[in-house]
């Protein structure tokens, strides 16, 4: 299919910042996609619409299956080429029962779509992959051409952490826009970081993670914007920040829309299990505003929680009590979990209105640099509201790098915020989804997860394999090709791969961007995962393997602790003496002596995609059988050094070498079809 997009509007690189802007929506024929919505969603006009949650009252079976029809019929008009992404919501009902799109070649009405979509990026290199990457989604016409497109790569230096991403956001779109961004909707969506947790996703960003859905396939962001699609429209000027790797779905009523039109800050809430309250941050709600009844009701927060201890949610009033509708219980009190569970309400997006922002990157001009690392939710949410006091400020027990100017950091943003509202829109019936690590990926992506039935998550998605394998449920293959005579386990991610008929994968493994064209057997809970690299020699090719379970992010100080780095159930000097590697500094790449399974050079780079995997995988079957493979006479990187050198190019082009294969196959299929049916 030809595209008409003017390739001299991407890319435009302006210093950190890379932004597209196309002046006119261009669409497929009108009342395609519209047909396609109205067609599902007709008969149950808003009852869920974008929120894709099925309703968690008494009608929960016949509600799922008719919020799944809505959901589907979104996407389905969201990926279709030329006319995805910009679907105009009736004005007169939030949620998307009677979508139809916009008629071709029209320009988006104002409030329709975001003014700008933003991304973060941790370097300059990270977001070079992401422009090339939005740079070939709109040249496909798989994003909405009327929306500003910006990435933003944080300053070189100390990390600043996604709190500083966000001030750093809004110095890129005042210089891009000047005065103009004062009127913007924006969506900001952290997307930096390193993926360390689910390192399949650490070359091309996780903002970029496929999705078992749709032909061809959503990814993250595509997603992101479906899933937001109807909240600019119901928006003033000010910044939603959201993250890469969660997903929010939710139902409210017919007449319900989630709005975002008060001063300060306004926070998504999500009731969850006390458990998960730990690790998320956790709003104290005001009772005053809060009665725990419908799907969505607007309140205030009386002081937000980091990641606090259950006994600290007890004592703080932040939890409720779920009987017929939740209720909070007084501070101090435990509640009586025999009759009635507890919960409590965590966050995920939250939205700041432009005096706000303004109010931010004044404060970040006036500090030039900030040298530590700070936190969005942490370091913004926690100053906020009533009740917050400055204790926070002081406690580090959260932050993974504690530096010296953390602490005076923190108290100046709490004397800036200090008294700002941190107003709460509570979704009762909600849930929140992370998929960012690779017990969460596996899980959701294969295992009975709601998130799987919710979205309607395919086990076979654009993708070519044997009939054998389209019949099994608890897998996920995912834009790859796999021949006749291969074995996939259960519980186990097959992506951007080719796989060859001698191959078998064992239980719960993941298998991205790789080619395997020989007769081997990859045990189960084994991630593998390949990278093009740029050396000196043009581009060559490395593949990481660990156990699914191994710690990446894990580092030491001294070589004499490494014995702790476990590599697949052993110990990383085990694995080295397998190896015939010495231990040494020169083994590690991080500058700033933290030796861990990231900056450990140990794996070989080879000349095809497939020898690096066949190298790998045989460094992998030496520590299983506990037998010698030298590898000394390679050269080795290591992962951080794989996506230093890293060609964006040659995987994107491995990746476009399997679509373009599927492609054919799906028109051959649709022509043998046609011709056995006349």
């Amino acid at each position: 299919m030809s595209c008409n997009h003017n390739t001299s509007e991407v890319p435009a690189l302006r210093g950190l910042c890379w932004e597209v802007h196309c002046q006119h929506l261009e669409w497929g024929h009108p009342g395609d996609a519209g047909a396609s919505i109205q067609r599902h969603c007709t008969a149950r006009r808003g009852a869920t619409g974008v929120r894709g949650l099925e309703n968690l009252g008494s009608e929960q079976k016949k509600d799922s299956r008719e919020s799944r029809g809505c959901w589907a019929a979104l996407l389905s008009a969201m990926k279709t080429p030329y006319k995805r992404a910009e679907v105009k919501l009736q004005q007169k009902r939030p949620s998307l029962s009677g979508a139809v799109p916009v008629p071709a070649g029209s320009a988006a009405r104002p409030g329709e779509l975001w003014d700008a979509v933003v991304l973060t990026a941790a370097d300059a290199a990270q977001a070079g992959a992401f422009r090339e990457q939005l740079a070939e989604k709109l040249r496909r016409e798989q994003l909405p051409r009327a929306v500003r497109y910006l990435v933003c790569a944080d300053p070189p230096g100390p990390r600043i952490g996604n709190g500083g991403s966000t001030l750093h956001a809004l110095r890129c779109l005042e210089e891009q826009y000047g005065d103009q961004w004062t009127s913007f909707t924006v969506l900001l969506i952290h997307s930096g970081g390193y993926s360390q947790r689910l390192p399949n996703a650490s070359a091309l960003g996780k903002i970029f993670t496929a999705l078992p859905l749709g032909e061809p396939l959503y990814q993250m962001l595509e997603l992101k914007l479906s899933m937001y699609i109807d909240f600019p429209r119901h928006m003033k000027p000010g910044v939603l920040v959201t993250c890469s790797d969660d997903i929010e779905l939710y139902s409210t009523g017919v007449t319900e829309a989630i709005t975002f039109d008060k001063p300060g800050f306004t926070a998504l809430a999500h009731p969850s299990d006390l458990a998960v309250g730990t690790t998320h941050g956790v709003f104290v709600l005001d009772p005053s505003s809060f009665s725990g009844k419908g799907g969505l009701e607007y309140g205030s927060c009386y002081r937000f929680l980091h990641k606090p201890d259950v006994e600290t949610m007890h004592q703080s009033g932040a939890v409720c009590v779920r009987r017929d509708r939740p209720q909070l219980s007084s501070p101090g009190s435990c509640g009586d979990s025999a009759v009635a569970s507890e919960c409590v309400y965590t966050d995920s997006v939250f939205y700041m209105d432009h005096s706000t922002a303004q109010q931010l990157l004044h404060f970040y001009k006036q500090m030039g640099t900030l040298g530590c690392e700070i936190d969005a939710y942490g370091d913004f949410l926690q100053a906020l509201g009533p009740g917050a006091t400055p204790d926070y400020t002081k406690n580090t027990r959260n932050v993974s790098k504690e530096d010296s100017g953390l602490v005076a950091v923190r108290q100046q943003l709490y004397s800036l915020l200090q008294g700002t509202a941190l107003n709460v829109i509570v979704l009762n019936n909600s849930q929140f989804y992370h998929i960012g690590t690779t017990q969460e990926y596996l899980f959701h992506f294969t295992a009975e997860s709601k998130l799987r039935f919710e979205l309607g998550l395919q086990p076979v998605a654009f993708s070519i394999c044997p009939d054998s394998a389209r019949t099994l449920d608890q897998l996920s293959i995912i834009q790859s090709i796999l021949e006749p005579g291969c074995v996939i386990g259960p519980g186990s991610v097959i992506e951007y791969s080719r796989i060859g008929p001698e191959v078998s994968v064992g239980k719960g493994s993941i298998v991205s961007g790789s080619y395997i064209n020989f007769s081997v057997d990859i045990p189960s809970e084994c991630f593998l995962s390949s990278v093009s690299v740029k050396m000196a020699d043009g581009v060559e090719y490395v593949t990481m393997v660990f156990g699914v379970g191994d710690d990446l992010k894990k580092s030491v100080k001294s070589l004499s602790d490494i014995h702790s780095l476990r590599f697949f159930g052993a110990s990383l000097p085990e694995c080295l003496d397998l190896w015939s590697l010495e231990a040494s500094d020169q083994l590690f790449s991080s500058e700033d002596t933290r030796l861990g399974l990231w900056t450990a050079r140990i794996f070989p780079v080879c000349s095809t995609l497939s020898e690096s995997v066949r190298m790998s995988l045989n460094m992998l079957n030496s520590v299983q059988h506990k037998s010698a493979f030298k590898v000394s006479g390679f050269q080795l990187l290591s992962v951080e050094e794989m996506l230093t050198y890293k060609d964006v190019e040659d995987m994107l082009q491995f990746r476009k070498q399997i679509y373009d294969e599927i492609c054919l196959q799906r028109q051959k299929e649709k022509s043998d079809y046609r011709m056995n049916g006349t």
